[in-house]
């Protein structure tokens, strides 16, 4: 067949390393001639040189290369735009039947990948999709973990398939190995749920081994989800989740050498298990060294939490008597950034006060991969949390805002944090110059909001999460978690909007089992102290 019968798309987003080597791999297919296909580069804001490395590759290539810019930000839109430009290029050439073929700027095809495309384009293939498999240059620097995991999603994802369609060879059907007609592509209507669409249309996907691309095994991809984004997870998980459990008081001695350790406890109405926690937990680490500071903010406790504190050896501060300047302190996350401004370690570790079974492992697990490794700057604890009633204990069935709220909410916004186990864990540590960094959730939302902000500063090799045992908390009411879960979901949605004019804005919950009386619920922030402090410090000197 002559003329054209192939238009190849590739989204770019600041691919100068890499598409040389995608331009020329598809300028040196096999078993198809040089004039029966094009290529598209589409352009998604890049701001490196790959337009110049993509014209540079264009040159030395014999198919014909347009090089346009996205209409609209997002690898999805830019993706979008060449395959409606292939489909009005194939259309234009008389040739409703030719194949949109999509592959990515960071993904090399194999030397006959079009030629097996249009094989089976010529059977009657109306949509394909390619094999993918990870660079082995690149894919031997991944832990094994990583590699496992990969593995075992794409075994279930296979069967999945499989149920719908025993004919396909593997589970794939993305852009970086995805062909269309562009007959099929115009009668779906767009590329959005490409694959729900072409399913409604009655177009068969088929899934061909023979057809097949090594992508990239890297985790700085650009965009927010996909294969970078599921690597550098899956590295997170291999490295920086931690047994908090195996460390040892003496060897974390040693190793803290002239750094400095803080330990804060907000606390309200805790009288029953605050004495017990310091004892348990945190003031025998005072004694050898360990720690240097114990801080418990009391939010005007109605029975002898703070004086039970004090008797336990900590330094006990009402907090409202903290900055006064911001007025009463209106939450937890609100005592933890007023405990900033006289806890002074170096590390500066956040305890719950309302803890049933503490354990040396809730300080040391924290505390261990800030002191063992430098590129750890926020740690989190992780634990099971069991619900407790009357007659039994009920495992896993804890940390119902978690599960209903929290978790949802970072994987479906944050995603790179979707491997935390408790996000919402009152047990943080991290390094005293992020946490002066970072904005404060002044209610229930401290948590999440302070996980986000970490991440954006530090990214996500700089946050830990260490398995600290068992946690058992006091269980509040279902209607107290709504408005826990109230104050998490406005942190996470002003964190979304990132432009303070979308963030949400502070009110109450509506209650409508109480006459629809208002529940105040603070969602207000505080901002980064290291900013409070340095104004001032500025008024001072003035």
């Amino acid at each position: 067949m002559t003329g054209l019968r192939a238009v190849i798309v590739i989204p770019a987003r600041d691919e100068v390393r890499r598409i040389d080597r995608c331009l020329r791999a598809l300028g040196a297919q096999r078993g198809v001639a040089p004039g029966a296909y094009e290529i598209v580069v589409v352009l998604d804001r890049c701001t490196d040189g790959t337009r110049a490395a993509a014209e540079a590759a264009a040159d030395g290539i014999v198919p014909a290369v347009r090089i346009v810019d996205s209409p609209a930000a997002g690898v999805g839109s830019a993706r979008r735009h060449g395959m409606d430009l292939g489909c009005a290029r194939l259309t234009e050439a008389g040739n409703p039947d030719g194949l949109i073929v999509s592959t990515d700027a960071d993904t090399t095809p194999a030397e006959d990948w079009l030629a097996e495309q249009l094989a089976l384009a010529a059977r009657g293939a109306e949509a394909i999709g390619g094999a993918i498999v990870l660079a082995d240059d690149e894919a031997d620097g991944l832990a094994p973990a990583t590699i496992a995991r990969r593995e075992a999603r794409a075994r279930a994802r296979l069967d999945a398939v499989l149920a719908r369609d025993p004919a396909a060879e593997h589970h794939f059907f993305s852009g970086a190995s995805m062909a269309v007609t562009a007959r099929a592509y115009g009668s779906v209507g767009g590329l959005e749920a490409f694959e729900a669409r072409l399913e409604r249309a009655g177009v068969p996907i088929t899934r061909s081994a023979a057809v097949r691309v090594a992508t990239a095994a890297r985790t700085d991809g650009r965009a927010g989800r996909g294969l970078a984004r599921d690597l550098e997870l899956g590295e997170w998980l291999a490295r920086r989740r931690y047994d908090g459990r195996r460390y040892r008081p003496d060897e974390l001695r040693e190793r803290k050498g002239e750094t400095t350790v803080s330990v804060v406890l907000p606390a309200r109405d805790c009288a029953e298990t605050v004495g017990r926690v310091l004892a348990t937990a945190v003031v025998p680490f005072a004694e050898i060294g360990l720690v240097d500071q114990v801080v418990v903010v009391d939010g005007a406790s109605r029975d002898a939490t703070a004086a039970r504190a004090a008797r336990a050896g900590a330094d006990v501060h009402a907090e409202d008597d903290l900055l006064p300047a911001f007025g009463p302190a209106r939450g937890k996350g609100d005592a933890m950034w007023r405990a900033l401004s006289v806890a002074y370690g170096d590390i500066v570790v956040f305890m719950d006060a309302d803890t049933d079974d503490p354990d040396p492992a809730h300080l040391l697990g924290l505390l261990g991969p800030l002191l063992r490794d430098p590129g750890v700057h926020f740690v989190k604890a992780a634990f099971e949390r069991p619900f407790r009633t009357r007659d039994a204990v009920l495992a896993h069935e804890g940390g119902r805002v978690t599960e209903l709220m929290a978790r949802p909410l970072l994987n479906l916004h944050f995603p790179a944090l979707a491997g935390f186990s408790q996000p919402l864990a009152g047990e943080t540590a991290a390094r005293r110059d992020l946490l002066r960094s970072l904005p404060f959730a002044a209610g229930y939302g401290v948590e999440v909001g302070l996980l986000i902000d970490a991440l954006r500063r530090v990214g996500l090799d700089g946050l830990a999460e260490s398995n600290v045992g068992t946690r058992q908390n006091r269980h509040q009411s279902l209607r107290a978690l709504g408005a826990m879960a109230f104050a998490v979901l406005a942190a996470v949605e002003r964190r979304v909007a990132r432009d303070a004019a979308d963030a949400p804005v502070a009110h109450g919950l509506v209650q409508p089992w109480d006459d629809a009386s208002v529940r105040d619920v603070p969602v207000e922030e505080r901002p980064p102290l290291r900013e409070v402090l340095r104004s001032a410090d500025g008024a001072t000197a003035r």
